[in-house]
């Protein structure tokens, strides 16, 4: 069946039931009641916290409202004559949280009441925190609609009571940067895109055997192994990354991938290497990789605040070290094999990362060879198979889901209803052991991607996989074509936000199968 009637016929299918309810939000939230009153939003759509007991000291709030007015008047210029009545006048935010510490588990629910009566009429957001406000701000933005015939932005449907709490509390995205370098102003523009979809870790895969573009002011040549001298990140690059993300609600997760994919360690610091013929994985007998390592970590602390470090452990080859000399006399004096070698290294390094004050996360192979020796505090991160994760949270760990079959984004053949029907708790019905899932994440392997083609390979896929991260089970679609309209509309919604979101229709990164509406495609 070619793409667009494939598309067509999952509109046909939902026309009616969409017609008669119009909740277009995506994610979908927890509990929505709406009514049929159109108001209108006011030009001078203002901001204020009363009862609340947030100060706002950091702007955070003040910031992300005013983004939400640029982007209600990002197309159009609503200069239509003001109306006399049903007028919204301002958005009041009560935050019961002081605390605007972005940390791992944080309270990021929200209510949002928008009422039809009472002079002024205000939209009302209660939250936690001020991130569970921030997600109510988007909810809102999405709500809002410019109006051709009244040339203002309207509010359809009010009064609007909406509930709304994350299913998982980690809902991620990878973006990597050492297959190809991407500039600061296009991960800035993957946060805004997360913040839209309401996912909150950017799981920044910063270097790997091709190119090693960060600054480490411990060991200053290693980004010697960069491409190029303009394709690099400073350390205050990485800051303003951090806080970027932070004030949008996004954690960082910073990751180094060891002990293989870590060849360009050694263009700085060649005894990285086990041999000059023979570069990869790091001299696991070399306590200098260690050492580095450790600055790495040190380095990486005073920026990347996030509770939890990737430190890799995933397609490790231990054939270099066999084949290299001091390394097999090291492996034989320590009465250790290749495996042992393995398990040695991952174990040191999660040492050194405890000891740097993070929870560690390691790629699911280091469980499937060695589970039981993995600190207890190790999230796996499953990206192989779809029986993995029942196994590790079992065995009483942590799990992030990315099962490479439904939510590796390279995998331009996976198309949006596998990411949206992809169930992270598939094959685990203990209560106990569903909540050691923390989540899921979706993976932009850099290879076959720079700049030029991010956006449209990550979205609207990753978006499909943000809905069933964040909506409660029993709200998600069963089928993924009762969900089609409402991602379409998101879709086009990220188009006019300036985020090259591909069509639905076809395979991930596809072109327009024809002429046509946005939302058909």
């Amino acid at each position: 069946m070619v793409p667009a009637l494939r598309l067509l016929l999952a509109f046909l299918a939902i026309g009616s039931c969409m017609a008669a309810d119009h909740i277009d939000l995506w994610p979908m939230p927890k509990s929505v009641t709406h009514g049929t009153q159109r108001l209108y939003v006011s030009k001078d759509l203002a901001m204020s916290m009363e009862g609340s007991k947030y100060s706002d000291e950091k702007t955070i709030l003040k910031d992300a409202f005013q983004r939400t007015v640029d982007l209600l008047k990002l197309n159009h210029a609503a200069d239509g004559a003001n109306p006399s009545s049903y007028v919204l006048t301002g958005v009041n935010i009560a935050v019961h949280s002081p605390e605007d510490e972005l940390n791992f588990g944080v309270d990021e629910s929200y209510n949002l009441t928008i009422h039809t009566v009472g002079e002024p009429l205000h939209a009302h957001i209660e939250a936690q925190t001020v991130f569970g406000a921030l997600h109510a701000l988007q909810t809102f933005s999405q709500l809002c609609y410019f109006d051709f015939t009244s040339r203002l932005i309207e509010l359809n449907s009010a009064p609007w009571m909406i509930t709304d709490a994350p299913r998982f509390p980690y809902r991620g995205l990878l973006i990597d940067t050492s297959r190809h370098y991407l500039p600061l102003t296009t991960i800035k523009g993957v946060i805004d895109a997360m913040a839209y979809s309401k996912l909150n870790v950017l799981h920044w895969h910063i270097v790997d055997e091709q190119s090693f573009p960060i600054e480490i002011p411990s060991y200053p040549k290693l980004w010697n192994g960069s491409y190029s001298y303009s394709e690099r990140y400073t350390m205050s690059d990485a800051v303003d990354i951090v806080r970027y993300a932070e004030n949008r609600g996004v954690n960082v997760l910073a990751e180094i991938d060891v002990p293989g994919h870590a060849l360009s360690w050694g263009v700085g610091y060649p005894t990285l290497w086990p041999s000059d013929s023979c570069k990869e994985p790091l001299d696991v007998s070399n306590n200098f990789t260690f050492t580095v390592i450790d600055g790495i970590l040190s380095d990486f602390s005073k920026v990347f605040k996030f509770k939890f470090v990737h430190v890799g452990g995933d397609e490790v080859n231990t054939s270099c070290w066999t084949a290299t000399p001091h390394i097999k006399e090291w492996l034989n004096d320590n009465h250790m094999n290749v495996s042992d070698a393995y398990r040695y290294f991952v174990l040191r390094t999660q040492k050194i990362a405890i000891s740097h004050g993070y929870d560690v996360v390691n790629w699911e192979e280091t469980f499937n060879h060695f589970g039981e020796k993995l600190d207890r505090k190790t999230v796996v991160h499953n990206w192989l198979g779809g029986d993995v994760a029942p196994k590790v949270v079992a065995a009483g760990l942590r799990c992030i889901v990315s099962n490479q079959d439904k939510w590796y984004l390279d995998h331009l053949d996976a198309t949006w209803e596998g990411f949206y029907m992809n169930e992270p708790l598939k094959g685990i019905d203990n209560p106990e052991q569903q909540r050691l899932v923390i989540g899921g994440e979706v993976c932009m392997w850099g290879e076959q991607i720079d700049a030029s083609d991010i956006e449209q390979t990550i979205w609207p896929r990753a978006a499909a996989a943000a809905g069933q991260l964040w909506t409660p089970i029993e709200k998600l679609a069963e089928d993924a074509r009762s969900a089609t309209s409402r991602l379409s509309r998101f879709r086009c919604l990220l188009n006019q936000r300036g985020v090259a979101a591909a069509p639905l229709a076809g395979d991930g990164r596809t072109a327009p199968y024809e002429p046509g509406p946005c939302v058909r495609q």
